[in-house]
């Protein structure tokens, strides 16, 4: 089957590391499901796998991606839940420290075919295409627990949202605006700063801007660029909730103001079957879709993965085999 997949991981030079190819079908382990693909997402995931972060070389040849729409053998239509937690786990899955998302122990979904536990699928209700279901997995399930789970906002405050076009920053704005918070933004770019307004953000600045007031909650996925301006843009109890970290995972602690205004510091990964369920019944509610910048063969998996290094997308980019 054609898949998307690591051989050799390169630390310095992710994207050489790519490969598109032929690679086995996978056997159905008890309990298992096979999904036929029929779209699969990118995340930056993707890129750390390439690089060999949390992934050996005695685990590759190994198919990349964590997020999947698809059909089981028998036609049911299906949403791959990736967080794939230890037998015999009960409670929040994230929680569980042996826990994995595919393409880490088990081979990812960015192929014609991927197995997944049948506790792993969701159906796809039919108001989302498989292209937009795609995009929910991680980027946009992150988002919801990070503004639902993690941010302190128990009635609707004035979030900052830092990065705004990539994949969870951008699920992050139009959840953040759904869920009835006032939305602010940053981008590099005029183009990203628009973006930002289109998927509801009430403002957009420049990184590192002065902002009219401060705020409740800052989502951080950017890292060492933008954790003082983070830190700096709390009102004092603030939250910053962080889930990466792509300009670097050094950011300076600035622990003086952390502890003078009793900020918190949450980290946040993935999110619930149950959570799911939950973002899955707000975008019914809502009408909110996920933007899709780009859908792409596998054959053009180089150009997509090059635009997820270079933050060159609006939204999320979706591989359809």
């Amino acid at each position: 089957m054609r898949a998307v997949f690591v051989e050799q991981a390169d630390p310095t030079a992710p994207l050489s590391a790519l490969r598109v190819g032929e690679r086995p079908e996978p056997e159905v382990p008890e309990g298992w499901v096979k999904v036929q693909v029929e779209a699969a997402g990118l995340n930056h995931h993707d890129l750390w796998s390439l690089r060999g972060v949390g992934l050996p070389a005695d685990r590759m040849p190994m198919i990349l991606g964590t997020d999947a729409a698809g059909r089981t053998e028998d036609g049911r239509p299906v949403i791959v839940h990736s967080v794939i937690s230890t037998p015999g786990w009960v409670g929040d899955e994230t929680y569980d420290p042996r826990r994995s998302l595919l393409s880490e122990l088990h081979q990812g979904t960015q192929a014609e075919w991927v197995t997944v536990p049948a506790a792993n699928l969701i159906d796809r209700p039919d108001f989302l295409t498989a292209e937009q279901a795609a995009c929910l997995p991680t980027a946009w399930l992150t988002a919801y627990r990070m503004l639902t789970h993690d941010s302190g906002l128990a009635k609707p405050g004035t979030v900052l949202v830092q990065g705004a076009s990539g994949g969870v920053a951008s699920a992050a704005i139009a959840l953040a605006h759904a869920l009835g918070h006032r939305v602010w933004a940053t981008a590099r770019t005029e183009e990203k700063r628009a973006f930002a307004l289109a998927q509801g953000a009430e403002q957009a600045f420049e990184p590192g801007a002065r902002l009219p007031e401060r705020v409740d909650a800052v989502i951080e996925t950017v890292g060492e660029a933008t954790w003082s301006h983070s830190l700096k843009s709390l009102r004092p109890g603030g939250t910053v909730v962080t889930c990466g970290a792509t300009s670097g995972p050094n950011p300076p602690a600035d622990l003086n103001r952390v502890f003078f205004l009793q900020l918190r510091v949450i980290g946040s990964t993935m999110g619930t079957r149950q959570e799911f369920g939950e973002l899955l019944t707000l975008l019914r509610q809502t009408g909110l879709r996920p933007a899709v910048d780009r859908l792409v063969s596998f054959d053009e998996a180089p150009e997509a993965y090059a635009a997820m290094e270079e933050s060159s997308m609006l939204g999320k980019i979706v591989l359809r085999p």
